[in-house]
C-alpha cells in the first residue's frame, strides 16, 4: 500500500514538471526514405519548448508517426533549454543579430506594451521564452529550421548588465549608466 502512494506521488512529480514548459509545433514535414522495394514515409517535427521565465530549447525528431515525432522532438527540446537574461522578465537587454545557414534574423528590445512583433517560428521562440515586447525580422531564408536555430544564435548572445558588470569587474550601475537609449536615469542626465 505505501509503495503504491510512493509511485503515484512520483508520477504527480512529474506530471508537474510537464506542466512548467510550455511547447509549441513549429512545423511538420513528411519526410521519405527510398529503399529496395519503394519509399518508406514518415514525418519530421520541430518543436520549441519553454517555461515562459527565460529559459527556452527547440528539438527536432523523426518517427514514422505524427505524435511519436512530436514526443521525440518535445524530449529533445527540452534537453537541450538555454537560459536566457530578460530585461524586466518582458524584452530583451539589448538588439541582437543571429545567424544560421542561410537564415539571418535581427532581435531588438522594445518598450512596454509593443508586443511579440515576429513571425512564424521567431514568434514561437519569444511566446515559450517568455518575452512579452520584442521586434524580430527575418532576413534571407524561410526554412523553419535555419530560422530557429538562427532565433537562438541571437538569444545566447543576450548579456545582462550583472554578467558584464561581474566580467569586467566593474558595479553593475557603471555598466548601466553608460547607456544611451534612455533606459536609466545615469544616461538621461549626462544626455
Amino acid at each position: 500500500m505505501a509503495e503504491e502512494r510512493g509511485r503515484g506521488r512520483r508520477n504527480r512529480d512529474r506530471d508537474e514538471e510537464q506542466s512548467e514548459f510550455v511547447d509549441k509545433l513549429v512545423g511538420i514535414n513528411r519526410v521519405a526514405k527510398t529503399v529496395k522495394g519503394g519509399k518508406n514515409f514518415g514525418f519530421a517535427a520541430l518543436v520549441v519548448v519553454g517555461d515562459q521565465k527565460g529559459r527556452a530549447g527547440f528539438g527536432k525528431g523523426k518517427a514514422r508517426e505524427v505524435p511519436e515525432a512530436i514526443r521525440k522532438a518535445t524530449e529533445e527540446a527540452k534537453r537541450n533549454m538555454v537560459r536566457i537574461p530578460l530585461r524586466e522578465g518582458r524584452t530583451l537587454h539589448h538588439d541582437g543579430k543571429g545567424r544560421w545557414g542561410a537564415g539571418k534574423v535581427v532581435l531588438r528590445a522594445a518598450p512596454p506594451g509593443t508586443g511579440v512583433i515576429a513571425g512564424g517560428p521567431m514568434r514561437a521562440v519569444m511566446e515559450v521564452l517568455g518575452v512579452q515586447d520584442v521586434v524580430g525580422k527575418s532576413i534571407g531564408s524561410s526554412n523553419p529550421y535555419n530560422m530557429v536555430r538562427a532565433t537562438f544564435d541571437a538569444l545566447t548572445g543576450q548579456a545582462s548588465p550583472r554578467s558584464v558588470a561581474s566580467k569586467r569587474g566593474l558595479k553593475v550601475q557603471d555598466v548601466v549608466g553608460r547607456r544611451t537609449d534612455g533606459a536609466s536615469e545615469a544616461g538621461v542626465v549626462e544626455a
